[in-house]
C-alpha cells in the first residue's frame, strides 16, 4: 500500500474525528527508510476499559509504535483510532532524536488490520501520541532535532467534544507531559472529566 492507500484507511472521508488525522508519518510510507524497517506487529489485550464508552474519548500517550497498536485494539471494541503523530522522518544516512519512522511502519501494518473492521462513523475517538516527542536531549550538535509538540488545535475543542456527546477522557500513558496537561486543564475548565490509567488498572478522575 502507498501512503495515501494507508492514510484513506485512517481517515475515511465524511467520517467523524478523522479531521485530525495528521498526514505527516503517512508521506515517509513511501521512503526507502521505511521500507526498511520490519518489526512483528502486536495487538494488545486492553485491560483498563471492557467495552466502547460512548461519551469518553481516550488518548493513548505510550512510545512509539505501541500507540498504533494499541489504536487497533481499541478499533476492534468499536473506537476511532487517531493518529496524531506530527513528528518529520530524518534523511538516509542521518540521526535523530526521536524515532518517527518505526512509526510510518507501524500505521502501514495497522491499515492491514483496521481494513477488516467495521468501524461506526459516529464511533467515539482514540487519540494516539508518541510519548517521546518531546526527546530534546542532544548527546551530539549534529543530530537531528525531530521532536515535536501537542497544541490545543491539534485536537478538537471542550465545546465540539461536548456538542458530540464526548464530556469524558481518559489517558492512557505512564505520565501526563507538560503539554497535554495544558490541554486538558483547558478541557476541565470547560466542563470535561479527565481520567488517568497506566494500563494496568481503572482509570481514576483526576
Amino acid at each position: 500500500m502507498t501512503g495515501r492507500d494507508v492514510f484513506s484507511i485512517w481517515a475515511p472521508p465524511g467520517v467523524m474525528w478523522t479531521d485530525w488525522v495528521r498526514p505527516v508519518p503517512f508521506i515517509y510510507i513511501d521512503t526507502s527508510i521505511c521500507a526498511e524497517r520490519i518489526y512483528n506487529f502486536f495487538v494488545p489485550d486492553i485491560d483498563y476499559i471492557s467495552k466502547i464508552l460512548v461519551d469518553t474519548a481516550i488518548i493513548v500517550d505510550s512510545p512509539e509504535y505501541e500507540g498504533v497498536e494499541e489504536g487497533v485494539a481499541l478499533a476492534r471494541i468499536g473506537y476511532r483510532p487517531v493518529p496524531l503523530y506530527n513528528g518529520t522522518t530524518e534523511q538516509d544516512n542521518a540521526m535523530a532524536l526521536v524515532d518517527n519512522s518505526i512509526i510510518s511502519t507501524a500505521l502501514r501494518s495497522g491499515a492491514s488490520e483496521l481494513i477488516k473492521l467495521n468501524i461506526a462513523d459516529d464511533a467515539p475517538p482514540a487519540f494516539l501520541l508518541d510519548s517521546n516527542r518531546m526527546h530534546r536531549y542532544k548527546m551530539d550538535i549534529s543530530l537531528y532535532d525531530n521532536s515535536w509538540d501537542i497544541y490545543p488545535q491539534d485536537l478538537p475543542s471542550a465545546s465540539y467534544f461536548i456538542k458530540n456527546g464526548i464530556n469524558k477522557i481518559i489517558v492512557k500513558s505512564e505520565k501526563i507531559q507538560k503539554d497535554l496537561k495544558k490541554i486538558l486543564y483547558g478541557f476541565q475548565k470547560k466542563g470535561m472529566t479527565i481520567y488517568f490509567t497506566s494500563g494496568y488498572d481503572c482509570p481514576e478522575k483526576i
